[in-house]
């Protein structure tokens, strides 16, 4: 008999169920299990039940939502912060949990490191108790953000009980146009399914223009996979993922990587596999991307105007979007290239990559920012890299100030902050109000496009600036 086609999530899935209960919930496998600071609820449980943690083998921890950007060699000032730090470290330490802490050459953002140490392989189920674990989708694996009390069960157990979600394909086909970025592309989705558009679902993004990505797109692509409201994002992973993962320090190696390799080839979803949902998109329609107001669904074209409430039929959304320039400080019908900015801020588990700094590097080289700004990179490695190809020097040459990794100004948690009433160009996922701090006004974007507005003090299309 022929098996029923699958899909990428039906494989994963499949693989990794221990149990099913009658209400349909199954206990899954857990492969990976990544660790910050904030794990110091979970164990706390664990302490409190005399449980030791399950597989410390498949667990890791680093500090990176709180960690100070600057003066990395000082005594963290704020008491609550050092000691959640210290947590973390003396929490591994007793339970034999590999630790990337502060002094650790591979410390970074989480979502940032486990990629590139080869900890996230395809097929893999990765968990943390931070939404933007859907990063770990790009290469085929199933990761999702959990809570404290589910960082608890992991710990102990190995495993979570979840109910399957529903499955959504986005199909992207044709050619991105010049300066189109992965971050357009992720806005441009969000702006189409809505803030809630993918609830209950696990997103498979595929498509030539998806496929046509680098590693470091498709972990932005599946980073915002939550700012639709998915479960998770994943991308069939391919050539380009497995040369990617290639002598990465925790990746298989020699015979062991190709017999990986071997059968990472059998996750893309089958031919005539079904999908709940279908939405197709194209990648010629995808212009340089900004957000408006204070929802990643508020993406549209940077050539666009900001738009009218009024002119919006529903009334509960045309409220919304009142308050949304009400504390945007914009009014309807003002073009968003005559928006000014007060700062730009290039970093986060979004865009703090390479391949993303030197995108930023490629808009800066030569010129002098208009406005002051932070670039952050994503880890230690990252830091090295753009270091050793000069990038830094063209980040301060453009009078930007060059930070150590960490999450740092994405969450205004860390003392990286947006001054109150300013606005700042910003390659982060989230623009809530407050989210970078009270009263800070957020615009998503790509990190070229945060460097271009960097060199006009305002929202700017960077194809008119005539940039390589």
């Amino acid at each position: 008999m022929t098996a029923e086609p699958r899909t990428l999530l039906d494989k994963v899935w499949d693989a990794h169920v221990m149990a099913t209960r009658p209400d349909g919930q199954a206990l899954l496998a857990i492969d990976r299990h990544l660790l910050h600071e904030g794990s110091f609820h979970a164990f706390g449980m664990l302490d409190h039940a005399g449980r030791a943690v399950r597989r410390p083998d498949l667990t890791f921890a680093v500090a990176d939502h709180y960690v100070p950007s600057r003066d990395r060699g000082a005594p963290i000032p704020d008491p609550e912060i050092a000691t959640m730090v210290s947590g973390l470290a003396g929490n591994a330490g007793r339970h034999g949990i590999r630790h990337f802490g502060l002094e650790d050459p591979g410390q970074g953002i989480v979502h940032v490191i486990a990629p590139e140490q080869g900890l996230t392989l395809p097929g893999l189920t990765v968990v943390c108790g931070d939404s933007h674990t859907s990063t770990h989708g790009a290469f085929g694996a199933l990761g999702f953000g959990i809570g404290a009390t589910e960082v608890a069960h992991v710990l102990a157990t190995q495993a979570l009980w979840q109910r399957r979600p529903k499955s959504l394909r986005v199909t992207i086909d044709g050619r991105l146009g010049p300066h189109v970025a992965a971050k357009d592309v992720v806005l441009a989705i969000i702006a189409a399914l809505g803030a809630g558009g993918a609830v209950g679902h696990v997103l498979e993004y595929a498509g030539s223009a998806i496929r046509g990505l680098s590693m470091e797109g498709r972990l932005t692509i599946c980073n915002m996979s939550i700012e639709a409201g998915a479960r998770a994002g994943m991308i069939a992973p391919d050539d380009t993922t497995f040369a990617f993962l290639e002598g990465r320090p925790f990746a298989p190696r020699g015979d062991a990587f190709a017999r990986a390799v071997a059968a990472w080839r059998a996750l893309p979803t089958d031919d005539g596999a079904r999908f709940d949902r279908e939405v197709v998109l194209e990648a010629g329609a995808i212009a340089p991307t900004v957000t408006w107001g204070t929802s990643p669904e508020t993406a549209v074209p940077v050539t666009a105007a900001v738009p009218d409430p009024s002119a919006e039929a529903d009334g509960t959304k045309a409220g919304q979007m009142r308050a949304m320039l009400d504390y945007m400080g914009l009014a309807p019908g003002t073009p968003l290239e005559a928006v000014a900015i007060d700062r730009v801020f290039i970093g986060s588990c979004t865009n703090s990559r390479i391949e993303d700094l030197r995108a930023a590097a490629g808009v800066l080289r030569g010129r002098r920012a208009a406005v002051p700004g932070l670039v952050v990179p994503g880890s230690g490695p990252v830091r090295r890299q753009a270091e050793a190809e000069g990038l830094d020097a063209v980040f301060r040459d453009a009078g930007l100030e060059w930070g150590e990794p960490g999450c740092s100004m994405c969450v205004g948690i860390n003392g990286d902050l947006v001054p109150a009433g300013e606005r700042c160009a910003s390659t982060t996922n989230r623009n809530f109000p407050g989210r970078q701090g009270p009263n800070a006004r957020t615009h998503l974007m790509s990190p070229a496009m945060a460097a271009a507005a960097a060199l006009t003090g305002r929202l700017t299309d960077i194809r008119r600036l005539g940039t390589p």
